[in-house]
């Protein structure tokens, strides 16, 4: 947090007053503080979760829209208003102008998921499916805006939003006075600022963190810029706050009252996915786990025995998401490693490396004989004390056999334990990547139009998470002399991706 000059003050001010002033509870509610016991226990201080899956929409984002929409004129809400989300923003303006008598229309990617355009039409908004990517949607929103002269309601650069959303901290210092410290998910950085801009002022003691997902930290971005900066991708597993650039009203806000940034990993992300469901039997969506997976990590460096707040900022999940949620949260909570090891290609190798492991449970093994001295082999095995006892394994295989930690390694989780079947025979030429594509119907096969004919694909994973996003592990053949020209075609695609050659995971077992 930066010193707070003259005119922060005044803008901190007038923030208070229309937070104070912000009619949510029209349409709002207040929501509970819910104490974690058992993981205030685990980590050694007292843990709260701010509930506002309780909300009519199960998300925080009613009160920032109710709020703008409440504070338009008359004239304005006879032009109706136009906003772009694929989510909870939708159903906070859908609802706030069914309850003020606006006429709401929607833009929304086509790859929102069914349930969640049928949610905004429940509540009386039109949608419109327009775009296969949220800018796209955004892009179109204003445009209907300007022809039909409807008014655009942002989903988080707005005073009247970020006021909104600034009710939340109200709620927290009036339920818990005494807190230590308030986690608080940043996307476009509405909430966060208004929090912020709240709690610093009445409780200047309070330390205000802000929890970004390490693939969409574009706080973290602005903060070391001094100003906000346009990422190049982010990820799009927690797409409540996938947002490529901070807000500009929000961003000096959060510098003035924010006192520090984490970022966390998807696996830990899924960690406080379960950590949710098992204390309140919610299920989180991504984005609303993200504060509580913040906080975990914050435990793990800090002197213990605080009084610590995480906002729980949505629960609109995606169903099928689940499954990618339950294969990654025990490697989030250290309670599974993955690991390739080397083991002599003999009769009774499996059976002796079993015996080595000291009886603990195997997870998965995946093999295929390949040579005819050594196998490689991909297995996860259970853990049940973190980091010290994955170490011990680690040591105590190395002790008989190669091994390489994949624990950490994305594309391992992601694809190689999938995959795993030998290496090619011929020698190629082969580059490999992973991308990201938009999900729609004719998705894939337009994604493998587009990566054209002119090399030859050696290798391809796909797998579908029931999310908005497809992951896709491809090889090609490419010639040296045509490095260049295969690299200008990867850029011309616009789609996000990342060169996994040198992967050690994929080196060994399928290079």
């Amino acid at each position: 947090m930066q010193p707070v000059s003259a005119a922060q003050l005044d803008t901190g001010m007038d923030y208070l007053r229309r937070i104070l002033l912000a009619p949510v509870y029209d349409v709002a509610k207040e929501t509970d503080l819910t104490f974690l016991s058992r993981l205030s226990k685990e980590h050694e201080n007292q843990i709260y979760l701010k509930r506002e899956d309780q909300q009519p929409v199960h998300s925080f984002k009613l009160r920032g829209a109710y709020t703008k929409l409440a504070a338009l004129s008359k004239e304005k809400r006879a032009l109706g208003v136009v906003a772009a989300s694929a989510g909870n923003h939708a159903q906070g303006v859908a609802l706030s102008a069914q309850k003020l008598g606006i006429k709401a229309t929607i833009v929304m990617p086509i790859t929102t998921p069914e349930i969640k355009a049928h949610s905004v039409r429940r509540l009386g908004a039109e949608v419109k499916l327009i775009g296969t990517s949220f800018n796209e949607a955004n892009n179109a929103a204003i445009e209907l805006a300007n022809q039909t002269g409807s008014v655009f309601i942002p989903p988080f650069d707005d005073k009247d939003i970020i006021a909104g959303q600034g009710t939340v901290g109200k709620e927290i210092l009036q339920q818990a006075p005494d807190s230590d410290v308030v986690f608080v998910p940043v996307g476009g950085g509405g909430l966060l600022a208004g929090v912020a801009v709240y709690l610093k002022q009445l409780k200047p003691s309070i330390k205000i963190i802000g929890v970004e997902a390490e693939d969409s930290a574009c706080l973290t971005a602005a903060l070391a810029e001094r100003k906000p900066v346009s990422l190049q991708s982010v990820g799009l597993f927690a797409d409540g706050v996938a947002v490529k650039r901070i807000g500009d009203e929000s961003f000096p806000v959060i510098n003035a009252f924010c006192d520090q940034v984490i970022t966390v990993t998807n696996d830990e992300i899924c960690g406080a996915i379960k950590e949710i469901f098992e204390h309140t039997r919610v299920i989180a969506e991504p984005a609303g786990a993200l504060s509580l997976a913040g906080l975990i990590r914050y435990t793990q460096t800090s002197q213990g025995n605080e009084k610590l707040v995480a906002i729980l900022s949505g629960a609109n999940m995606n169903f099928h998401t689940l499954r990618y949620v339950s294969e990654r949260c025990e490697l989030a909570e250290k309670k599974e490693a993955v690991l390739s090891v080397s083991i002599p290609e003999i009769k009774g190798s499996f059976k002796r490396f079993c015996q080595i492991i000291g009886g603990r449970v195997i997870t998965e093994f995946n093999y295929r004989f390949s040579d005819k001295q050594r196998a490689n082999i991909f297995v996860g095995i259970k853990l049940t004390e973190g980091d010290e006892e994955l170490q011990t394994l680690i040591n105590t295989l190395r002790e008989h056999y190669e091994v390489e930690d994949y624990t950490d390694n994305e594309l391992a989780k992601l694809h190689i334990r999938y995959m795993v079947g030998g290496q090619s025979p011929v020698k190629l030429n082969e580059r490999v990547f992973q991308f990201e594509f938009p999900e729609y119907p004719g998705a894939l096969e337009l994604f493998l139009e587009t990566l054209g004919e002119d090399w030859n694909i050696t290798l391809f994973h796909y797998r579908n998470h029931g999310s908005a996003i497809g992951q896709v592990l491809a090889g090609f053949d490419v010639p040296e002399s045509e490095q260049l020209s295969f690299f200008r075609h990867l850029k011309a695609l616009n789609y996000s991706f990342k060169e996994e050659t040198n992967n050690g995971a994929f080196k060994q077992f399928l290079q």
